[in-house]
């Protein structure tokens, strides 16, 4: 079979006014970059708000492993099957961060007949918003050196500057730096670092944000350090959230493409699951639950990350309740959490299947805390045999669950139609009475101890004084309501990204928390999780260039 790549370069797309026309778009409301993306009219939008809002899927998945899950696959097929059964259905995705493109992880634009288009452009700047968003961020970031050079009015305390710089792309080498050497006039020195874009505060405003309106008020409100009595000083206090704003005008635009098969996708926005909140931006699920009659969402990595994030913080502010949940699983992941090595994942084993279940049983159980109905996708290979995928049916039915073989991969939304017409039924059923996890008036360390007992099954967590203390203080600053995000690794209900399966009874260590006042959650970092990653020994870079007839290789 064809690889990604060639399969998306022979797709034969239409043109983006056409796709637009689909959803009743006008031609006026759409601003075109090429003839294959376009960004949609804030205003447009605006005056559509009113429509009667369609089903909202969510799509999430175990947690992650080498042997690949397919969550966006899964989530363009079920868009595709859903729009072959006759349902208006609209896909909304996060946009690709150029670090995983170049490092391990790969495009996220799904895969064999289960794609986005065009590829290459969604994997590789697309419309310029990361862009726009680390400009943003670094714009703050040199207006606050700035500040303190020519007087500090705000009285700054250079040792507690909390604002960071960031770049999209993954580089160990700028996890710590030293700023302002070199002398009088470049400042004064002090300790400083780098995180990837997608970890920016300024990437979750965009996402949380309603309107042009809201993000200036969330921007003003981002705390950039403090002064030597700790006060916060915030972004509006060196007056630079008018001039972000006028940068991120048209990034907070959502972003309109194609499927394969025609069909609108909205790829908007794209903060990580392990260390942001991991969902696409509120405006755009908005317009899509306005224009269609289904919306199929994703979140990132494992449901324990993506999905609890986007019930507990995303659906929270933007006050969303999704009708179903799709769990994403494959019999290789599955055999690898039971022990199998992935150089042995195409050998028939049921009985490390058998034991890795334990992983989807779990995140089946959590999503059930929520009071939403779960289906499980189980996304087909082809070394999937007859006995594992029986014995995989049974294990989700006698579970109390129910689990549906999907070959998008292979067949588009021919191999998901019976997959859309359940989530259909399930949607139109009414069973969903979705409710968070937790309550807003929980204090913060509640919060987070709830997720960990509560989602990672742990026994306890381990905060020192300092962390509790700085919790409190924030409790006192009118912060105690927000909710909490935790950065942790995907591979695991723990820390520890070796314990696979379903461990429980561990210990959650919280190394560190932040304040993301604009984007209102605190954000709770556990263990070795790193907001700037590094890439790996052979990173995918090494292998992407322009061959002699000018086409992109290498990506995936």
């Amino acid at each position: 079979m064809s690889s990604d790549i060639e399969i998306a370069r022979k797709a034969k797309m239409e043109s983006i006014l056409d796709i637009g026309s689909k959803l009743n778009i006008p031609n006026s409301a759409i601003s075109p970059f090429g003839h294959y993306k376009a960004k949609l009219s804030s205003e447009w939008l605006d005056s559509q708000s009113n429509n009667k809002s369609g089903k909202l899927i969510l799509v999430t998945a175990i947690n992650p492993t080498p042997a690949g899950e397919g969550k966006t696959t899964t989530s363009v097929g079920l868009n595709d099957g859903l729009n072959k059964i006759g349902k208006k259905s609209i896909v909304c995705l996060r946009e690709p961060s150029l670090g995983p493109c170049f490092g391990m992880k790969g495009g996220a634009a799904g895969g064999g007949y289960a794609q986005v288009v065009p590829m290459e452009d969604i994997n590789l700047h697309f419309t310029g918003d990361f862009h726009a968003i680390t400009s943003a961020h670094n714009l703050l970031s040199a207006m606050i050196d700035n500040h303190i050079y020519w007087g500090n009015k705000q009285e700054i305390d250079p040792r507690r500057v909390s604002w960071k710089r960031v770049i999209d792309m993954n580089d160990r080498a700028l996890r710590n730096i030293v700023v302002s050497l070199g002398g009088v006039s470049n400042g004064f020195p002090r300790e400083s670092g780098f995180d990837i874009t997608v970890a920016s505060e300024i990437m979750a405003i965009l996402c949380l944000s309603e309107d042009l309106s809201d993000l200036e008020k969330r921007l003003g409100n981002i705390i950039i350090g403090y002064r030597r009595d700790k006060s916060p000083v915030f972004c509006k206090d060196i007056n630079a959230d008018g001039a972000m704003t006028v940068l991120l005008k048209e990034a907070l635009q959502p972003n309109l493409v194609q499927t394969l098969e025609n069909n609108p996708a909205f790829i908007h926005g794209g903060p990580f699951a392990n260390i942001a909140h991991g969902c696409n931006s509120v405006v755009a699920t908005r317009a899509g639950l306005s224009l269609g009659d289904y919306v199929v969402t994703e979140a990132g990595f494992g449901a324990d990350l993506g999905a609890e994030k986007f019930l507990n913080i995303k659906c929270r502010k933007a006050n969303l309740k999704p009708d179903a949940v799709v769990i994403v699983a494959t019999i290789r992941a599955l055999k690898m959490n039971g022990g199998v090595p992935k150089d042995q994942l195409s050998k028939e084993n049921v009985e490390a299947l058998e034991k890795g279940s334990s992983n989807l049983l779990r995140h089946i159980e959590n999503i059930q805390k929520f009071k939403l109905p779960v289906i499980v996708g189980i996304n087909h290979f082809v070394s999937d045999t007859d006995s594992e995928v029986s014995k995989l049916l049974d294990i989700v039915s006698e579970s109390g669950s129910e689990a549906i073989v999907c070959k998008h991969w292979s067949y588009g939304s021919e191999g998901t139609k019976e997959l859309a017409e359940r989530v259909v039924e399930v949607c139109e059923s009414g069973e969903a009475n979705f409710q968070p996890l937790y309550k807003d008036e929980l204090s913060l360390i509640e919060k987070i101890k709830c997720v960990a007992t509560e989602i990672y099954r742990a026994s306890d967590i381990s905060a020192d004084k300092k962390i509790l203390n700085q919790l409190k203080d924030w409790e006192k600053g009118g912060y105690g309501n927000l909710p909490v995000c935790m950065a942790k690794t995907q591979y695991s209900f723990s820390a520890d990204p070796n314990s696979l399966g379903a461990p429980e009874g561990h210990i959650i260590p919280i190394r560190e928390v932040r304040l993301s006042a604009g984007a209102g959650f605190i954000v709770a970092i556990c263990g070795d999780i790193m907001t700037m990653p590094g890439l790996p020994s052979s990173p995918a870079a090494e292998k992407i260039h322009i061959d002699d007839d000018n086409l992109v290789q290498g990506l995936f």
